[in-house]
């Protein structure tokens, strides 16, 4: 990554000094190397955690701010140290980032892009922090990532699934753990051509934002490559609670599959009047009708009750898995909180561990240097198995999960059964791919 911003400082006061007939300093002198946006300079470090309190995502947004609080927990010594202990990188010791404590403040984004623009900027010229992460929305996200550009600090995106977020309108400053709409349709579409077979017709309903338009345009192209035929896209609000308008021209449609291309309270609400339309029940061509969920976790499952049994999709991690990283992290959240996490918590506890841990290696906050610390780092033990934080374009690459809601849970929380894990290799594409053109990752701003 460039330190453009850094580099520009030091030559203005260069250029200055050459200017009175003395010889040129060292581009990076002491004072010029150290200035950034809101350098820590007492014991104590602010971080920024900026989640759905309200809105449509506020279920995942409670969820990310819990594995928030464990993270800091453990970044600060307390706790049992949960993934701390299987982090192949081992420079997180337990006493905070590069020696001070770390503290935080929250915002609201209401899953609304401006308000949550207003919580990150208050938090970075109010508060201090020197980091921002969070939000359950990709429209979130990317406004969120695009104002930490202007501000010069490190975004660390939380549940944003958009293709748009590490493509067109990917930022030096911002960096994304989570998987995104392309990888979900790479790693759903040969498991739904072998339950399904390939000569299907699919009706889909999207969400009417940057990310229900990336997750469609995905799992359509990909479905379409084995055979299947999209009949018709259906865009609707994101502020829509009552779907019934939308299911009831689905078994008209000549459609036999139903892809529902929302999240959240969105899908909960559509899958529940797609069942009381009954469509689960339904015949179309011959066939058995389908519904996909291309998008789900265990707090969509929770919330979708009976509706979820048997229906398939992607998701970036669950708390069944039993690599030694999950199970650490399940053991931490589950003592403190009394029951296991979600994805999104999942994710989130990673991004703030993975700052902390680039800050150490690079020996600053400065974003310029944590930025180059995390572009082409390689990690493991943190519950996705080895992953790469791709230099091109600030996308995580790890394996994928495809998963369907069990037929017999045994609790509130064992609602999913993981079907296929899809190597990494497979949901891997082209940093210049058409689906994510568009965009420049530009230069790192440190204020």
């Amino acid at each position: 990554m460039s330190k453009t911003n850094l580099t520009r400082r030091g030559v203005l006061k260069s250029g200055a000094v050459a200017g009175a007939g003395v010889a040129l300093p060292t581009i990076f002198t002491a004072s010029s190397a150290a200035a950034y946006t809101n350098e820590p300079t007492g014991a104590s470090v602010t971080l920024g955690f900026n989640v759905p309190q309200t809105g449509a995502y506020a279920d995942e947004g409670a969820d990310e701010l819990r594995a928030y609080e464990l993270a800091v927990e453990h970044l600060n010594g307390g706790g049992d140290g949960g993934m701390l202990n299987t982090f192949s990188s081992k420079e997180l010791k337990g006493d905070g980032i590069l020696g001070k404590k770390v503290e935080f403040v929250t915002g609201d984004t209401q899953t609304k892009s401006d308000a949550a623009r207003a919580s990150a900027k208050s938090m970075i010229e109010k508060d201090g922090a020197v980091m921002i992460t969070g939000g359950s929305s990709s429209g979130v996200a990317i406004a969120v990532q695009g104002l930490c550009q202007e501000a010069g600090v490190i975004f660390m995106a939380g549940l944003t699934h958009s293709n748009d977020t590490t493509g067109k309108d990917k930022k030096a400053n911002g960096f994304r753990h989570f998987f995104n709409g392309y990888m979900s349709a790479a790693a759903l579409a040969p498991v739904l051509k072998g339950l399904y077979g390939d000569d299907r017709k699919a009706y889909h309903l999207t969400a009417d934002y940057t990310w229900g338009w990336t997750q469609q345009e995905s799992i359509a192209a990909a479905t379409e490559a084995m055979g299947w035929e999209t009949v018709n896209n259906v865009l609707t609000p994101l502020a829509s609670t009552d779907f019934s308008s939308y299911i009831a021209p689905v078994l008209n449609s000549g459609a036999d599959v139903l892809v529902l291309n929302h999240y959240g309270g969105n899908m909960v609400n559509s899958l529940t009047n797609a069942v009381q339309f009954g469509l689960r029940e339904a015949q179309a061509n011959g066939k058995n009708f389908e519904i996909v969920v291309p998008l789900f976790s265990r707090l969509m499952a929770r919330g979708a009750g009976e509706n979820i049994k048997g229906i398939v999709g992607s998701t970036n991690w669950h708390w069944s898995l039993q690599d030694e990283g999950s199970k650490a992290f399940v053991k931490s959240f589950g003592t403190k909180y009394g029951f296991p996490p979600s994805q999104a918590a999942h994710t989130t506890y990673c991004q703030t561990l993975l700052y902390a841990d680039a800050c150490q290696r690079a020996g600053t906050f400065n974003p310029c240097g944590v930025g180059e610390a995390l572009e082409g780092f390689e990690f493991d033990g943190l519950g996705n198995g080895k992953t790469l934080y791709r230099a091109d374009d600030h996308q995580c690459f790890k394996d994928v999960l495809v998963v369907k809601g069990k037929e017999n849970p045994t609790s509130e929380f064992d609602l999913l059964e993981v079907v296929e894990v899809t190597p990494a290799a497979q949901v891997t594409y082209d940093p210049e791919h058409p689906m994510f053109a568009g965009g420049q990752l530009g230069s790192c701003n440190a204020g």
